[in-house]
């Protein structure tokens, strides 16, 4: 069993009038996005399949396949994969691109973490390389994108060339890299030019062929586009003069800035600032901003299709001219925003397009993949390319769409750009602000990332209830609530308060030519917490529950049990439960009341129209937090909170005593019942069965006439069944028992009344 890594952070709260920011994780590579090899994927598939799939080309629908993967270090072989044709214009190319889907038949079922791959066959591009220089871009800077590799792709035994392995931007990508993925996630397709047509939600599902053009992907049964409307609203109907503050409340602008940079670098121009095609917004419901998360970035380093000099076109007035693309002219209308999208361009030319190392990885890159290219049999279909065309598209254009070759593309783009780009100074630049959220007493912890050419002072400013505004300084020493030293994250340690204190604050940064920067407009608000007085506890759960239990639908659910451990009754019907600290009203708990000592258990199954027992999300065996808050007129306040990592199947996590503070893993678990439950062995003999459990105290079915004897906890017999497929237990009392039947099989059964 895997060591279980658990975080406890009790009588915590999270009251903000203005949302806090926080850096997305940058996953590492793991064996599936591997670089220092090439690995091969296999895919096995009938034939008759495969020819079907090539003579309908528009189709997405998914096949039964076989699925291998191997890279030198690992080889395995997943069955009943699905496998369709992915892309666009792509899809009438001779080398297609491919989606392969773990998920697809076998609910939930991930490969290194993700459901799904991308296999692109870059057929555009004769470097097969351009996509995957941009990602390593990205992910340099810090930005979240897709993971990347090259790999083999062979059908059925014939090799069907080079093909780009590229992370798949789903509710899974989302929750990897921000934490969450509650929010609503938007696909956002040709002609996506985030122009206002209305304040109607409704006005922004139109189609464009086939989808619509703002596809929601998360999320689909509440189809509520609120979010996305108010974003749009904002962007495109705030004056110039007030944009900064009201954007921010609700859109990550500095990554955009960021990426937008990027994409002028690398001349995305089929992303958003030109072609209006190829981006995602997520929600982050951690921060309550929008991110924007490129893709398919394949027409880059040069590809043009327009007769357009990418490498030399203005760096400020890069959109296309004929049409609206407010989230890139807007904000290059305000100075500040403008400013640090200028800083943004030069700090990539200097740390990664303009350095020797970006340049020899590009060689590295070509010796590597040269092998696979030359082997290729698609690779020469689409546009007459030979290996010679790879071995020459890094120095020179190849002809027709692709006029330039990567490396004097990338010289004439830095050089033209940084002579186009503004001298004036600009103001330092302050990214993902967070607290800690403490409870009463407990150190109160502002941490900020702060960026100038000339930096010289980063500071709190704050103040706690009617108290005087007063400026602390926040250091980046590995030692102030900071991450590590010099990394650029600023930190400051205020001592603990008491309850109901509010404090708020503002970050401020400073340079040596004086220029001063404050955020966020509107100070950030904190109330400490009361606590948890109504001694309410998340006191068990189970995220990977195969064997262990079954619902009221003979199900195997994850699981999650309550605990009352005050002296007086609990009413919950105002109260919520969530996987998501950020989202506390997620799942609001039933109408009843927990007498006092009892357990409740709730099951984790994302299937709220069983019951209201069922909740709206599912607990991530590889990490996932659970919290507990108070009603609305608390301001949520969190009652209790566990942050847990690498849950093993069958195997509970609890508290070592019911509503103790320590917690542990239990390999016979107690759902319903004390934690304090030791030495009851289950054993199970050949198909013995029995629905549903917990049971509500009503009837109890069995898969085949049995003999079985219900005992309680103290051994005590309460029923005794002979040759029975059904049994009335509605004389029990909520609680555990065991059933032990005739042939010598040892169950547990809840009750739960």
């Amino acid at each position: 069993m895997k060591k279980t890594i658990l975080q406890l952070l009790s009588l915590c709260s999270l009251v903000f009038t203005s949302a806090t920011q926080a850096q997305p994780t940058l996953i590492p590579d793991g064996e599936l996005y591997i670089k220092s090899v090439v690995p091969r994927v296999d895919i096995l598939v009938n034939p008759d399949t495969l020819n079907w799939i090539y003579e309908n080309v528009e189709s997405d629908q998914e096949f039964h396949a076989v699925f291998v993967f191997d890279n030198g270090n690992l080889h395995d072989t997943i069955r009943d994969i699905g496998f369709r044709l992915r892309g666009n214009t792509s899809r009438y190319s001779a080398k297609k691109s491919f989606k392969v889907s773990f998920n697809t038949w076998v609910e939930g079922r991930k490969y290194h973490g993700v459901e799904k791959m991308n296999l692109n066959g870059e057929h555009n591009d004769p470097s097969v390389s351009r996509a995957r220089l941009y990602w390593d871009i990205l992910r340099q800077s810090q930005i979240a994108g897709a993971r990347f590799n090259h790999v083999q792709v062979f059908i059925n035994g014939n090799y069907y060339g080079l093909y780009l392995n590229c992370e798949h931007i789903d509710e899974e990508f989302v929750e990897k890299y921000f934490g969450n993925n509650d929010g609503n996630l938007y696909k956002c397709l040709y002609p996506a030019d985030l122009t206002y047509k209305g304040q109607n939600p409704d006005l922004y599902k139109f189609m464009s062929g086939d989808h619509r053009t703002y596809e929601l992907k998360t999320n689909e049964e509440q189809d509520d586009y609120s979010d996305l409307a108010h974003f749009i609203d904002v962007l495109n109907n705030t004056p110039a003069g007030s944009l900064a503050c009201e954007l921010e409340k609700i859109f990550n602008v500095q990554d955009y800035l960021k990426i937008a940079a990027i994409d002028v670098l690398t001349a995305n121009w089929d992303g958003y600032i030109f072609n209006k095609n190829n981006f995602y917004l997520y929600k982050n419901t951690a921060t309550g901003l929008f991110e924007y998360i490129p893709y398919d970035t394949d027409n880059t380093f040069g590809i043009d299709w327009f007769g357009i000099d990418w490498a030399a076109r203005d760096i400020y007035n890069w959109a296309n001219a004929s049409e609206s693309r407010p989230l890139f002219t807007k904000l290059m209308q305000v100075p500040g925003y403008r400013a640090a999208y200028t800083y943004y361009l030069k700090q990539i030319i200097s740390n990664i397009t303009g350095t020797q190392n970006f340049t020899d990885a590009i060689f590295q890159l070509k010796q590597q993949l040269a092998p696979y290219v030359s082997d290729d049999p698609f690779y020469p279909l689409d546009y007459g390319y030979s290996i010679s065309s790879f071995n020459s598209s890094f120095n020179e254009g190849t002809g027709a769409h692709v006029p330039i070759g990567i490396l004097p593309f990338i010289q004439t783009r830095n050089s033209i750009a940084l002579a186009q780009a503004d001298n004036t100074g600009t103001s330092p630049v302050i990214r993902y602000i967070y607290n800690n959220r403490p409870g009463v007493g407990q150190d109160f912890i502002v941490r900020a990332f702060a960026e100038d050419e000339n930096l010289n002072s980063v500071q709190l400013v704050y103040k706690t209830g009617n108290g005087e505004w007063q400026q602390t300084a926040m250091a980046d020493n590995g030692q102030s609530g900071d991450f590590a030293a010099g990394d650029g994250f600023y930190g400051v340690v205020l001592p603990g308060m008491n309850a109901n204190t509010v404090i708020a604050y503002k970050v401020k940064a400073g340079d040596t030519g004086n220029h001063f920067t404050e955020k966020p407009c509107t100070p950030v608000e904190y109330t400490i917490p009361y606590g948890n007085a109504f001694n309410l506890f998340i006191n068990e759960f189970m995220a990977s529950n195969n064997t262990t239990i079954t619902d009221d639908f003979n199900e195997y659910e994850d699981w999650i049990e309550l605990f009352n451990g005050g002296s007086q009754a609990v009413w919950l019907g105002d109260k919520y439960l969530t996987d998501n600290q950020a989202n506390p009203q997620k799942w609001a708990l039933p109408d009843l009341s927990m007498e006092p000592g009892t357990f409740l258990l709730l099951w984790a199954d994302d299937q709220p129209g069983q019951g209201s027992l069922h909740t709206n999300y599912k607990l991530d065996k590889d990490s996932e937090e659970i919290a507990l808050f108070d009603n609305e007129a608390s301001g949520y306040a969190l009652l209790d909170f566990i942050a847990y990592t690498n849950q093993a199947t069958d195997i509970s996590t609890g508290r070592i005593n019911d509503a103790s503070p320590e917690w542990k893993t239990f390999s016979l678990p107690t759902p319903g019942s004390t934690n304090s439950l030791v030495g009851i062995e289950e054993t199970k003999a050949p198909e013995f069965r029995f629905w549903p459990n917990p049971s509500s105290g009503g009837k109890l079915w069995f898969e085949k006439k049995t003999s079985v004897n219900i005992t309680d906890l103290t051994g005590r017999i309460r029923l005794m069944l002979t040759e029975c497929t059904e049994a009335d237990v509605s004389s029990l009392p909520s609680g555990i028992y065991l059933l032990r039947t005739g042939e010598g099989s040892t169950s547990k059964l809840v009750i739960q009344k």
